[in-house]
């Protein structure tokens, strides 16, 4: 009996580690851990490194065969964790991979860990959030391959068709409807979101397909543009 209790709880464990992402990481060089109240900041692949920049390793966070919980917020979180505990307050991320139809459902990153000198200037650049004279939204909208491949649909602002939401697709459009509006797609059953545009701001628009009776339901969410921000710029879609 106590042979198969303790057998039991390895199990739970042996589950419990395998359903999160596996995590490598590789250190040239590390410092004291950062603080968990410092910002640990993300250079996307296309955006040029600060000055004064020094690299202190390369982190890897992935699929371990039976991950469950590896959405990209969370992969990215798992990400800056390394970082912190090699006292490091940036990353750049150099390879992105989302998830597939026919593979792996997990958000596979791999980022450089960087101690930046001066990185004060790098968090103002990334919290200016609105552009100056002119009349237009920036909308960006993006959707990742998986399950429900083969269903696409019509993305709606209030009566307009702003694209057509594919599989592995990504793109952005100028809005010119400031203030109140709904973006809303339908397939088998109805999904909407209100936004709140105002010109100059860049909003991001996650996109998706759930589980229905016939084809499938879509799904809109909008993510935090920092957070949208670092994602959009890092997935790479066919339609590119």
């Amino acid at each position: 009996m106590k042979k198969n209790y303790f057998l039991l709880i390895l199990i739970a464990v042996t589950m419990l580690f395998s359903c999160n992402p596996k995590v490598s990481t590789s250190l040239m060089k590390n410092y004291e851990p950062l603080d968990y109240k410092e910002e640990v900041m993300v250079i996307a692949r296309d955006e040029p490194l600060p000055d004064c920049t020094e690299e202190l390793g390369e982190v890897k966070v992935g699929d371990s065969g039976f991950t469950t919980n590896c959405g990209y917020a969370i992969v990215l979180d798992k990400v800056k964790l390394e970082a912190r505990k090699a006292g490091g307050n940036a990353i750049k991320i150099i390879e992105h991979k989302p998830p597939t139809a026919m593979g792996s459902s997990c958000h596979r990153i791999t980022a450089k860990i960087l101690k930046v000198d001066n990185i004060e200037p790098l968090k103002i650049n990334k919290k200016k959030e609105e552009l100056l004279n002119v009349d237009y939204a920036i909308l960006h909208i993006f959707r990742y391959s998986g399950p429900g491949s083969l269903v696409g649909y019509d993305l709606h602002l209030g009566d307009s068709v702003l694209c057509r939401v594919k599989n592995n697709f990504k793109t952005t459009l100028h809005i010119k409807k400031d203030g109140m509006n709904t973006l809303w797609a339908r397939t088998e059953s109805l999904a909407e979101i209100p936004v709140d545009f105002k010109y100059g701001k860049e909003y991001y628009l996650k996109c998706g397909i759930k589980m229905g009776a016939f084809v499938g339901q879509p799904v809109l969410e909008l993510i935090d543009p920092e957070l949208g921000g670092a994602e959009f710029k890092s997935f790479n879609a066919k339609n590119q």
